[in-house]
């Protein structure tokens, strides 16, 4: 058994990490789907472990990572995340999940996506013509996940989606559904997540409006009034399977320690638009009141290294968890993540 073991760790880590030949021949998907903004990780625990979650993912945050995640928390929890993204956009979350019996959980969140408003140029007016557009996002999700056994969480949510810009929009629903499961050996824990899978987002608005001249050689017909028509675009569709392992801490830990723990996670994407990826992340406590973190991601163009750290402080009636990300993305600077959680304590 414990050999089994051992190779099924081996193997996973093996399947983590792309085949940079397979990955050299692929077909390059980018920008072949839409709401982008559903591949921002949400959260500066899992950013800055590189998005190496999915297996180990178990506070408030399991609702964008994992649903089954949530089926760790014993009682109602509340979260906000603000990052400040590039060219001026901002990226907000908020979340809640409440217990709702002795196995099961339900959540609710939702993803704000904003932009400063930009003034309207046209081939007449290059510099401007008074008017100004904005463009934003919104993902507003609900999610139910129960524990099946001890070891064996299931989570699944229903989402709506919704993209703007000017005076047009699309929208579209979709769900993920997630999976955890704890193997009683060294603390192991494997996930999956398979995200946004759903309709299509077509945009629809009254600039697409146009009146259409049917016979121009007569003169007293009248314009028809039409519409012009859209592409529709796919959701950026991903699959995300994870491990976890305590290297140092209580329990199954490879090394025992009652004050130190150090949780290795290894994580797999394979996403619809993009080549396929990994994640490696280390994140390390002391007395569960300090955590640092770091992260890296393997065959990704910009985001590969990342760096967090954490804190947690009992009060009176609740407890506070606040967190702090920067992520690396090349010639295109740092971001900056901080989220923050609060849990009704017993």
């Amino acid at each position: 058994m414990k050999n089994f073991f051992i190779l099924l760790l081996t193997a996973a880590f093996t399947l983590t990490i792309p085949d940079q030949a397979l990955c050299q021949n692929e077909v390059n998907k980018s920008g072949t789907s839409a709401a982008q903004f559903l591949k921002i990780g949400i959260g500066a625990r899992a950013m800055a472990l590189g998005g190496a979650i999915v297996a180990g993912v178990d506070d408030i945050y399991s609702l964008y990572w994992n649903p089954a995640g949530i089926t760790q928390l014993s009682q109602a929890t509340m979260a906000t995340v603000y990052t400040q993204w590039f060219a001026d956009v901002t990226h907000q979350y908020i979340g809640v999940a409440v217990p709702a019996g002795r196995s099961s959980v339900v959540g609710l969140h939702a993803i704000f996506v904003n932009m400063d408003p930009m003034e309207v140029t046209t081939i007449k007016d290059p510099h401007g013509t008074g008017e100004y557009y904005d463009a934003s996002d919104l993902a507003l999700g609900m999610t139910y996940a129960a524990r099946m056994t001890d070891l064996f969480a299931v989570g699944v949510t229903g989402k709506f989606i919704q993209q703007s810009i000017y005076n047009e929009s699309a929208s579209t629903f979709a769900f993920d559904v997630g999976t955890q499961l704890a193997i009683p050996y060294r603390g192991i824990r494997l996930g999956m997540h398979f995200s946004n899978f759903g309709g299509k987002l077509q945009l629809d608005g009254r600039d697409l409006i146009r009146e259409y001249d049917m016979n121009p050689n007569n003169t007293l017909n009248v314009g028809v009034e039409t519409r012009l028509r859209t592409q529709p675009w796919e959701l950026p569709v991903n699959f995300r399977v994870g491990l976890a392992m305590d290297l140092i801490g209580t329990g199954e830990s490879l090394v025992q320690s009652d004050r130190n723990r150090i949780t290795m996670y290894l994580d797999g994407n394979h996403p619809s638009d993009a080549p396929e990826n990994a994640s490696i992340g280390l994140e390390y406590s002391f007395n569960k009141l300090m955590i640092i973190r770091s992260g890296y991601r393997f065959n990704h163009d910009v985001q590969k290294l990342f760096y967090g750290v954490g804190l947690y402080t009992p009060l009176p009636g609740s407890d506070l968890n606040v967190d702090y990300a920067l992520a690396s993305f090349g010639e295109l600077d740092y971001i900056h993540v901080f989220s923050a959680s609060i849990t009704l304590s017993r």
